[in-house]
């Protein structure tokens, strides 16, 4: 039998400018990662984010990026091991009040955009941001990217971490994700995006852009909320996940 999460980036609305699909994917996803606040996401909407996936009994975690409102976390910078340890600090520890006020209790750390896929390659930033996780509690699990320097450092420390693939990305020979700026980056055929799935589930391997096939530990999905048609999608990839047998369940923190 094959088990799999599914989760999903939230919250990121900010003020009065609406982003994603929060209110329809979360029927489809067993965990949310929730903006904090510095690459999208209010307090208001970080409050209603939370007392959603609480209502869908859906796991809650906090989504830390960059301090990047206008490039949406997506643009790399240039800070310290230190200073990314402190933002990472800062922002698991606004989403955790907001989620202990209304009665939830957090449940995993992730990384957004260039900040994950720094801390994918870099073994400091990923000790930075695992340290500052174990610190506020070694209950927590790190969400990183398959195989990458954020899972071996949250392994190191002692904290429970979930290897973490991606539906609509595209894969390089090394495991890592290919660059947003490519245009090859983004997987925009469904059922090419479900194909790759269920392949990385059952087979543990990734077709890469180059064409040869790389192995690869499936703990946790990735389904992007903000595309045209995201619940759509959601809703198909739990179709197809159980017609293979391979059931969409938590993970649970220590």
């Amino acid at each position: 039998m094959y088990e799999i999460d599914l989760n999903c980036d939230m919250g990121e609305s900010f003020g009065s400018y609406t982003l994603g699909q929060d209110e329809r994917i979360i029927r489809f996803i067993t965990s949310a990662n929730i903006a904090c606040g510095f690459h999208a996401g209010d307090p208001a909407i970080m409050r209603k984010t939370v007392k959603l996936a609480l209502e869908h009994d859906v796991n809650i975690g906090a989504h830390p990026g960059f301090q990047d409102l206008v490039g949406f976390g997506r643009r790399k910078m240039e800070l310290t091991a230190k200073e990314v340890h402190d933002i990472v600090t800062y922002q698991i520890g606004a989403l955790q009040a907001f989620t202990q006020a209304e009665g939830g209790k957090l449940n995993h750390v992730k990384p957004h955009g260039a900040l994950y896929n720094m801390a994918a390659i870099d073994p400091a930033l990923a000790e930075a941001i695992a340290e500052a996780v174990y610190k506020i509690n070694s209950e927590l699990i790190l969400y990183g990217l398959a195989g990458s320097e954020l899972i071996r450092a949250g392994e190191r420390i002692g904290i429970k971490t979930a290897n973490e693939v991606f539906a609509d990305r595209t894969y390089q020979h090394d495991g890592t994700l290919t660059s947003r700026n490519e245009k090859n980056a983004l997987i925009t055929n469904e059922d090419e995006a479900v194909n790759q799935v269920i392949q990385m589930i059952k087979q543990r391997k990734v077709r890469t852009v180059g064409g040869d096939e790389i192995s690869i530990q499936a703990d946790t999905i990735c389904i992007h909320g903000d595309g045209e048609n995201a619940s759509l999608f959601a809703e198909k990839i739990n179709e197809k996940l159980l017609e293979n047998n391979i059931y969409i369940r938590t993970i649970k923190r220590r």
